[in-house]
């Protein structure tokens, strides 16, 4: 081990102290946030129009402070992207993360202080590392270099001063020195524009380094994977790199990904799921073998929790840390030293755990399937999918589902649109299997699927490999932190890749 790798993991594991504080003594540290969020947020003027007051406790904040979406704050951002200071956080705001959201044409401009950057984002990314060395204190990790498919560069100057980029772009221009030496590509390479050409560079920028780590969506990871088997010949990712030992994903669930990963990978490595996004760095797995990740709660947010049927209710009422119940589909509401108040990022979460906190992420506010009173959401399609691919031999790369409604002639069903890695020999049995899993994952969908009364045996659609990124990059959403849509109570997402599909068919024929 070199002198800086040896010295950091001492730091990672000399720091687990401060993490089992807010740990046991979880409630304090969320009310000690507060009160540093109101003592710089009292001098905005935001605050001032709220009548911010340090001496608030918990039902004062909620009483006095509406919930946001982004076009409530959209106002406010807009003045601070023109110079103007002190308006939602009391600091410089020099950088924007650039969102767009999974499905959202809009895009978004979170926000960023040097206050959310060190105290949240990169002391989020520095308590991984420490959990990871308290669970694994042999670790090699930092022998060798981490590979980190990030987002296009993309960095834009609004002024002398402010700029803005998406997440992981505006990340790395802001990394610490040292940073540079354990990362894998360089700089110019990690934060190309153009995707293809960038998944071509990196590939052959990195065969050659000893990669002891990666992390980036699941997606374009496993496209990398395997044009770097391609470039070298090998039988997996664990002859090209022998060292390495861990994966860390986030942005979307792993679990449909899984299954293909291990068989890419070759070899047993240990999988860290994080939930990073641009409004901040909110919670990440403490152990691997556990699916929970440990809710960050001494990182410059304050965490409240809407339960699903309150959105867009007047004067909803929220619950903090200590009203919540395992098992229940909440939406996150964060204020944070970026200068989000009782901000709804459109995320649903599920507590695994109490006392010690920890979530996992269901789904999206706005992505679901409704249409007959299933109450489909992302998790239950993305464990049913996982289960039915496994049980078949197959992997998927991408998928999408949404309503087929009612006709004179058929009760309502879903479509689903599947882009296999490899497909299943027997589609219909993976249907099959598929619509079993759904309906033992969710009792309202399987209640709709009784003797297909309401819901009948979903169809499927398989395309060939590619189809989604051809799609995504017609929208202008290929790379970065754009996702694939998986659900969505509506046909539109449907509409445009079953036309794409019957126009590459009329080709065909």
């Amino acid at each position: 081990m070199n002198l800086l790798s040896s010295a950091i993991s001492r730091l990672a594991r000399l720091r687990y102290w401060r993490i089992e504080s807010w740990i046991e003594h979880p409630l304090e540290a969320q009310m000690e946030v507060l009160d540093n969020l109101l003592s710089h947020g009292q001098y905005t003027v935001f605050g001032e129009k709220y009548g911010f007051n340090r001496e608030w406790d918990t039902q004062d904040f909620k009483k006095n402070v509406p919930i946001s979406e982004y076009e409530d704050l959209q106002p406010y951002i807009d003045l601070i992207m023109h110079g103007q200071e002190n308006i939602l956080w009391n600091t410089p705001v020099n950088w924007f993360a650039k969102s767009s959201g999974t499905s959202g044409g809009v895009s978004k401009f979170i926000p960023i202080s040097e206050e959310s950057l060190d105290k949240c984002h990169f002391q989020g990314a520095k308590d991984v590392l420490t959990m990871y060395y308290n669970e694994y204190p042999e670790s090699q990790l930092l022998t060798g270099k981490g590979l980190v498919i990030g987002g296009s560069h993309q960095i834009s100057q609004l002024s002398e001063e402010i700029y803005y980029g998406d997440l992981s772009a505006v990340l790395m221009q802001n990394t610490p020195f040292w940073g540079e030496w354990i990362r894998t590509p360089e700089l110019s390479i990690a934060l190309m524009d153009e995707w293809e050409s960038k998944i071509e560079a990196i590939a052959h920028a990195t065969i050659s380094e000893n990669v002891t780590s990666i992390s980036g969506v699941p997606s374009w990871t496993s496209i990398l994977l395997k044009r770097i088997l391609e470039l070298t010949g090998k039988k997996n990712i664990g002859e090209v790199w022998p060292n390495l030992e861990l994966y860390m994903h986030g942005g979307v669930s792993f679990t449909p990904y899984k299954n293909n990963f291990e068989k890419l990978i070759g070899k047993k490595i240990n999988y860290l799921d994080m939930y990073n996004a641009s409004e901040g760095f909110f919670s990440a797995q403490a152990h691997t073998d556990d699916d929970g990740m440990l809710l960050f709660l001494q990182h410059g947010i304050y965490y409240e929790f809407l339960p699903i049927d309150q959105y867009k209710v007047p004067n909803a009422k929220t619950l903090s840390l200590d009203e919540v119940q395992l098992n229940t589909n909440y939406a996150i509401v964060i204020s944070t030293n970026g200068g989000l108040w009782r901000y709804l990022p459109g995320d649903t979460i599920q507590f695994s755990s109490l006392y010690p906190f920890k979530i996992k992420v269901t789904g999206r506010l706005k992505a679901f399937i409704n249409a007959f009173g299933e109450e489909l959401i992302i998790d239950n399609t993305d464990k049913a999918i996982a289960i039915a691919s496994q049980k078949m031999n197959v992997s998927i790369n991408e998928y999408t589902a949404g309503p087929c409604y009612f006709s004179e002639n058929n009760n309502g069903t879903h479509e689903w649109i599947i882009e296999f890695d490899k497909t299943p020999e027997d589609l219909e049995k993976f249907t099959q299997i598929l619509d079993e899993e759904l309906q033992k994952l969710n009792s309202d969908y399987q209640a709709k699927r009784y003797k297909s009364i309401a819901l009948q045996l979903p169809i499927i659609h398989t395309v060939e490999s590619g189809t989604f990124n051809k799609w995504m990059k017609e929208r202008g959403k290929l790379g970065g932190q754009h996702k694939v849509p998986r659900l969505a109570n509506h046909r539109n997402y449907l509409e445009e890749l079953l036309h794409k599909i019957n126009a590459i068919n009329k080709i065909s024929a």
